[in-house]
């Protein structure tokens, strides 16, 4: 599941290593833009810009779309509702088995969109708390700190407070830092985590790469 197609989130696809190998089987949505998906995909994948196209990947690949709305898909529920962000139609999902879920909301914009809410990072949002109610695990765009996000509010992103606070308000058991500045250092990095980090729900995390999250295998467990 794409949230939207600028290049950060995109560039990745043909070196996906679950994806890039002769017997695997992928199958990508996207937000639904009423043009061909593997036509949008060509705009930056395909000759001379890349050697191939999305449709020559190894393995087994299905380009589709997807709209807003509740939809079965591979055995999991998924709910799609469109969230505020710069420069092209974006998605946050909500993904859930019946036992575990999680919500993602990459590229999350709501202080640029909406005006700055009851602190200044943007509203808690009907459709942003709708997509985190009692999650598991809220995936959250935190690019920026609340100092910061006024000198970039119209750069399509949030602040890592907001995420925490968001997170907090849907009653979401963890929150997960993700989608830092580049110019972040890890260092930079960790100090933001432990500075809104605090004991009870939720429970906050910094993204790191090559981390695996355990999901709950029933109702006592924890993200």
């Amino acid at each position: 599941l794409l949230g939207h197609l600028h290049w950060d989130h995109t560039y990745g696809l043909p070196f996906f290593r679950g994806g890039d190998r002769p017997d695997a089987v992928t199958r990508l949505l996207l937000p639904e833009q009423h043009v061909d998906p593997v036509e949008l995909l060509r705009r930056f994948m395909g000759p001379p810009a890349f050697p191939i196209e999305p449709d020559l990947l190894r393995g087994n690949w299905t380009f589709g779309a997807i709209d807003e709305g509740v939809h079965s898909i591979e055995g999991f529920e998924v709910l799609a509702r469109e969230i505020p962000h710069k420069g092209g139609r974006t998605f946050g999902y909500r993904i859930s088995d019946g036992v575990g879920s999680i919500a993602y909301l990459s590229d999350h914009g709501p202080a640029g969109a909406m005006g700055p809410g009851p602190d200044g990072s943007g509203p808690y949002h009907e459709t942003a708390l709708e997509l985190c109610d009692r999650v598991d695990v809220v995936i959250h765009d935190a690019q920026y700190t609340a100092d910061e996000l006024p000198d970039r509010i119209d750069f399509g992103h949030s602040a890592a407070e907001y995420a925490v606070e968001l997170g907090r308000r849907s009653a979401a058991r963890s929150v997960l830092l993700f989608h830092h500045d580049p110019d972040r250092t890890d260092d930079e990095v960790d100090a933001l985590e432990r500075r809104l980090g605090s004991p009870g729900t939720p429970n906050v995390v910094a993204a790191r790469e090559g981390d695996t999250i355990h999901l709950p295998d029933s109702g006592e467990g924890h993200a």
